[in-house]
């Protein structure tokens, strides 16, 4: 069973890079529900093409999820293959720059990130369906809300998650072709202040600018930056004011927290939140939520193990792949958390993720496709009690 699939695989690339054209030039803001879903319909119809049995769950305000099942052996856990759909990029981008070729490399708005990784999980569970499946059913996870924190899809992650023996989360590989084996945590905020307005002119002291408190704020916040531990702040977009000549009567700024490890947690979201909450320009007040938040994904003894089966199995291609420490956050982190063990980073080698010239490897579609699959037909001769 295991050459066929991988003699499949290996004829496929000019079929995957046809497929990411497709789904390339479908613009799908993480906003933009409607885009999104139809890269999702792209997706339904590859796999109807393949006959591989697949839901669709309907989420309100984001991109609903698409859930493909290939059928394995009875009672025995299911391997997760996971993506998302969303890019970070405007609708309309794709009519400045759509999928192009040179060189060796793929262009286009999110090319990278991570419409290939939906391209090769696609391909992998047709390759099982088509050469009959693995002991361990297969299944694919195709979300659409991961560049704002997956608010409406992280439910629907962690409860497949809690089912699967292992994962793996098709981010793009990194430019130097390592996958991702550690992940940081985030959370994004946002900060909301109200002022009272005024004259600017004429009645300058009746006003309480609710800028001047924003301006506080951002110091402190940035101020939190610890380097050494892995702790980053970024106010990465602000707002407020009615005109030039008017003291402010509202402010706001969208945060970023960046942590390594679970503990770290709550010691930076408490000092955020004591900054956000509390206000030095009288007259002002103010208010923090949380829009959205990845968990960290760091390493257990059981991830571990498959990435050391991961690795060796692209060293049988003469390929060397370390495990990364990614300062980005995935939905990998939620899987983490679900107690699944994980690799991430398996897609297609790219770079300039979120970037105008980002670019994915052509020749790495095929081959990063095959190392997944060798990977799981391993497992499986491995049974369950060994660890993985």
């Amino acid at each position: 069973m295991s050459e066929p699939i991988i003699e499949w695989l290996n004829q496929q690339q000019d079929n995957m890079l046809a497929l990411l054209k497709d789904l390339v030039d479908i613009d799908s803001n993480s906003f933009d529900k409607a885009g999104v879903d139809r890269v999702g319909a792209r997706l339904v119809s590859f796999l109807d093409q393949h006959e591989i049995p697949h839901e669709t769950i309907p989420l309100e305000v984001y991109g609903d999820a698409i859930r493909a099942v290939v059928s394995g052996g009875d009672g025995n856990q299911p391997i997760l293959l996971c993506g998302h759909r969303d890019t970070v990029f405007q609708t309309g981008e794709v009519e400045k720059r759509p999928f192009s070729t040179a060189d060796g490399k793929a262009f286009g708005p999110g090319v990278a990130d991570m419409k290939p990784g939906l391209v090769i999980n696609a391909f992998i569970l047709a390759a099982f369906h088509k050469f009959g499946g693995h002991p361990n059913p297969l299944v694919g996870l195709f979300t659409g809300d991961e560049e704002i924190g997956s608010p409406a899809s992280k439910d629907v992650i962690t409860a497949e998650a809690e089912k699967a023996r292992l994962a793996f989360n098709s981010e793009p590989s990194r430019p130097n072709g390592n996958i991702v084996t550690q992940r940081k945590g985030g959370i994004f905020c946002r900060c909301d202040i109200t002022g009272v307005a005024a004259h600017s002119g004429g009645f300058f002291e009746d006003g309480r600018s609710a800028i001047e408190e924003l301006a506080r704020k951002v110091q402190a916040l940035h101020a939190l930056t610890d380097l050494e531990r892995g702790i980053t702040i970024n106010v990465g977009l602000v707002g407020g004011g009615q005109s030039v000549n008017t003291v402010a009567a509202d402010a706001n700024c969208a945060i970023d927290i960046r942590y390594r490890d679970h503990p770290d947690r709550e010691h930076i979201l408490s000092r955020v939140s004591a900054i956000c909450e509390t206000t030095t320009v009288d007259g002002t007040s103010s208010s923090l939520q949380i829009k959205g938040e990845f968990y960290p994904l760091n390493p257990s003894e059981r991830s571990a193990e498959l990435f050391d089966i991961y690795r060796q199995i692209a060293a049988q291609d003469g390929v060397e792949v370390a495990g990364d420490h990614s300062g980005g956050c995935a939905d990998s982190g939620f899987i983490a958390a679900a107690g699944t063990p994980v690799i991430c980073g398996v897609g297609p080698v790219g770079g300039n993720y979120h970037r105008p010239d980002e670019w994915m490897e052509i020749d790495s579609l095929a081959e990063r496709a095959r190392f997944i699959a060798r990977t799981i037909l391993k497992l499986a001769n491995q049974p369950t009690s060994s660890g993985l």
